[in-house]
């Protein structure tokens, strides 16, 4: 850390970073709120995917019970095609959302299969959208909690580190310059005072 200087330059550079600070701050306490806010959105819809999950589970117990039969071949009746992922900027931070996806049903007979079976398709490709979502919603609250973290430290680096100091320092070379205005004071006194002594 440089040594302070105590000059009218010095407390002209402390002043006007006083003010940058004290300007940046507000901008900075309000991306802060924004992102709190965007964060408790992330969290209430990674918990509706939850529970959306959770009441199909629920459903496939209740109406489903025959896919306990596991001589009915299910496998690949339904695959993942092309999952779309943009890319939404939220005050500078830059999260995932999901465009779309693209589930692909594999054709079969209905005379091989049972006639549940087509409640069973419409069930997967719902559960595998909803947990493509709630990945994605988790991926976003992680990067957002990520994010509040960082602001709050870059907050209170301003507010308890940075203007408190930048203040100090002004007061620091305040009392300084006055400190030396009084002394130059009483040496021309002085000075002036010796001149009529020797005058007289």
């Amino acid at each position: 850390m440089a040594k302070q200087t105590f000059s009218k330059a010095a407390l002209h550079k402390e002043s006007a970073l006083l003010k940058r600070y004290q300007q940046f701050l507000p901008s900075l306490e309000l991306k802060r709120q924004q992102l709190i806010a965007e964060t408790y959105k992330a969290a209430a819809r990674v918990k509706q995917t939850e529970s959306q999950i959770e009441a199909i589970h629920c459903l496939i117990r209740e109406q489903l019970p025959m896919l306990a039969d596991n001589r009915i071949d299910l496998d690949g009746l339904v695959t993942v095609g092309e999952v779309s992922i943009g890319d939404e900027n939220i005050v500078g931070v830059h999260v995932p959302v999901l465009i779309g996806v693209d589930i692909l049903e594999t054709p079969y007979s209905f005379f091989a299969k049972p006639h549940w079976v087509d409640t069973v398709v419409i069930v997967m490709k719902e559960m595998i959208e909803l947990k493509l979502m709630l990945k994605i919603n988790q991926h976003r609250l992680e990067i957002l909690r990520t994010a509040v973290k960082k602001v709050t430290q870059r907050v209170n680096f301003f507010d308890k580190i940075l203007i408190p100091r930048a203040k100090q320092n002004i007061k620091k070379i305040r009392i300084f310059l006055s400190d030396s205005e009084r002394a130059g004071v009483v040496r021309a006194k002085l000075t002036k005072q010796k001149r009529m002594d020797r005058i007289v």
